[in-house]
């Protein structure tokens, strides 16, 4: 789920994909081999969830 929104963000983003991976401070790279279908790593993800504006939060009353 969380891959899928960000390659969503990024394809609607009206900046480059260099542009983002410097204001979010991801490696284009590996910004490239994500968005080819590779993985990302976790660091990365929270920082393009930051970069879009996204948070993850927990739902209320949710125990595990």
């Amino acid at each position: 789920m969380i891959p899928e929104l960000i390659r969503k963000e990024i394809k609607r983003c009206r900046q480059s994909r260099n542009k983002i991976c410097e204001a979010a401070g991801v490696e284009p790279a590996a910004l490239c081999r994500f968005m080819q279908g590779g993985s990302l790593k976790a660091e990365s993800c929270d920082k393009l969830l930051d970069f879009f504006g996204y948070e993850l939060t927990k739902k209320k009353g949710e125990q595990k």
